[in-house]
């Protein structure tokens, strides 16, 4: 069964660095979409915090991940997400439903603020550039 991510930020094509750049390749994109909630502008990367509630979207792209999911592992690093120390994570890898742009749903990884970003200035238009 297929794997999605939903990609907000520095992994974005054209954006992730080189030391994660073999990883992204292995992505299938599938096509534009959104969730509900807010977009923080960290300096050097964007931190997303999801919120059914919330009346502002994130934007992003969801892409199909590789059969072996050998991706993740890479991604997990360069995203500071420790499965096994999630309290000390930057960010966490979560399931949640992404509203593509032709209005079907889908459930995708993605990858949320694990801090507080008080202080951080929102994103308004929902999309880091």
């Amino acid at each position: 069964m297929s794997q999605y991510i939903f990609i907000y930020g520095t992994l974005r094509p054209g954006l992730a660095p080189d030391e994660i750049a073999r990883a992204m390749q292995s992505l299938k994109p599938v096509g534009e979409g959104s969730v509900a909630g807010m977009l923080y502008d960290l300096g050097a990367y964007p931190g997303a915090v999801v919120d059914a509630t919330a009346d502002s979207r994130i934007l992003g792209t969801v892409f199909e991940l590789p059969e072996d999911a050998s991706a993740l592992p890479e991604m997990d690093r360069y995203e500071g997400f420790n499965p096994e120390n999630e309290a000390e994570s930057l960010f966490l890898r979560v399931k949640h439903t992404v509203k593509l742009s032709d209005w079907r749903t889908i459930e995708c990884w993605i990858y949320v603020y694990n801090l507080e970003p008080a202080g951080a200035r929102v994103i308004a238009d929902g999309r880091f550039s």
